[in-house]
């Protein structure tokens, strides 16, 4: 049939109600994605903060990761002196100002932890109100990517335990730790022990055992907890055996009989770690997002040194060799 002019109009303006009513339901949500992405009150703040309580004079190190869930909302995540990474289900922050609270973790009271914090382009200073009721003051800088442009060339293996001695070490505290046979020994529970020296990217060869129930972590920069517990036949999760604690799961759990020697061979670089427990690769070039709890401070872009916990439980090491990156 013959189409007459109207009746080729009528079509053509069918098509286009058929292209453009679809384009203005779409419209809004698109300029709301593009409003999220770029509104600089709700995403200034986003990222990872080293952060530094103030605790009756003592500085303790802390940290905080702040990102978007959405359109409307920042979640987030924090780490304090202790235990381990603690979710946020909502951070608030309104013309500059944060705040969020979180339920009691490790600490024996009930009370919410409840913090606030004022935004500065690159830093955050604030106070919190700890589930005992204390408040402290806090700051806090933007954590450092520490992504490396390139590969690490090695240095000379350093063998850190000389096996007669104490030499290149030094307790945080009263000191229980001994050096009998080659073993570097904690009988019972006590003080830290950390490296005189410090380091930045390196590969670790260290060797330990434990006494069943028994808890100990290698600290990385005397910053990531790569976690030593007796573990054998539990689950790989985030606070067991050869877990980055509190972030990073083992793939499968390694773990053999308490009393029996056990290695963990441990690469660093940058952020990025990879792990072996006996033999086994079980953290492959995964990121570490931040410090995990009991850190001996919260300055990521420093080198530290090598830190073993003393303080959850009788503990041996031995063979613990150390080889930088130049």
């Amino acid at each position: 049939m013959k189409r007459t002019p109207a009746s080729m109009m009528k079509q053509i303006f069918h098509h286009v109600l058929m292209v453009a009513i679809p384009l203005l339901f779409t419209l809004p949500d698109a300029k709301a994605d593009k409003l999220a992405v770029e509104n600089p009150d709700s995403s200034s703040i986003e990222g990872r903060w080293d952060m530094t309580v103030n605790m009756a004079g003592k500085e303790v190190p802390s940290w905080l990761e702040i990102r978007h869930s959405g359109l409307h909302t920042l979640v987030g995540s924090f780490v304090g002196g202790g235990g381990s990474a603690r979710p946020i289900s909502k951070v608030n922050f309104d013309d500059g100002k944060m705040s969020f609270s979180i339920p009691p973790q490790w600490e024996p009271e009930n009370k919410d932890l409840s913090v606030e914090g004022t935004f500065a382009g690159n830093s955050l200073t604030g106070s919190m109100i700890a589930s005992n009721g204390e408040n402290y003051t806090w700051t806090a800088v933007r954590a450092p990517s520490l992504r490396r442009q390139t590969t690490p060339v090695w240095g000379k293996s350093i063998k850190l335990f000389n096996g007669t001695d104490l030499k290149g070490w030094h307790a945080l505290g009263e000191n229980q730790w001994k050096a009998e046979n080659g073993i570097l020994r904690s009988p019972k529970s006590g003080s830290n022990l950390v490296t005189d020296e410090a380091y930045q990217d390196f590969k670790l060869h260290i060797e330990f055992r434990y006494p069943k129930g028994s808890n100990s972590g290698v600290y990385l920069r005397g910053r990531y907890e790569v976690q030593i517990a007796d573990s054998k036949g539990l689950e790989p999760l985030k606070d067991q055996l050869g877990a980055v604690y509190g972030f990073i799961s083992p793939s499968e759990m390694m773990a053999k009989a308490p009393g029996e020697w056990q290695s963990f061979d441990i690469t660093l670089v940058g952020r990025m770690v990879t792990v072996a427990c006996n033999g086994k690769t079980i953290i492959c070039n995964q990121e570490i997002p931040g410090i995990t709890g009991g850190a001996i401070d919260s300055k990521e872009s420093q080198p530290g040194p090598l830190l073993i916990q003393g303080d959850h439980g009788p503990i041996e090491f031995r063979n613990i060799v150390l080889t930088p990156a130049k």
